[in-house]
């Protein structure tokens, strides 16, 4: 099954960034993750209904919409991704 995906700005503007190698895989991992393919993991805790893709040192957190699509919300380094998708729930709750 292929899903559609929905990617924040954020994944846009950060993936645009990368250098071409990068992003070229960080778009075939996006394309995996259409047919829930790739290194999926369930996040756990306070993060339980949210998910996360590993892409080399890079991380994509993303959920499962109630229509059956994958929204991707961050995109981000290893070290670094879950405080900027602390940041994006944040300011999702806000709006």
């Amino acid at each position: 099954m292929t899903r559609t995906l929905r990617t924040a700005l954020q994944v846009i503007d950060f993936t645009r960034r990368l250098a071409p190698d990068q992003r070229r895989a960080v778009k075939a991992a996006l394309q995996e993750l259409r047919r829930e393919r790739g290194d999926l993991r369930a996040l756990e805790g306070t993060l339980a209904g949210y998910y996360r893709l590993r892409v080399g040192r890079f991380r994509l957190i993303f959920a499962y919409a109630s229509d059956g699509a994958i929204e991707v919300i961050v995109i981000e380094e290893r070290g670094l991704v879950y405080e900027v998708f602390e940041a994006e729930f944040v300011k999702r709750l806000k709006s």
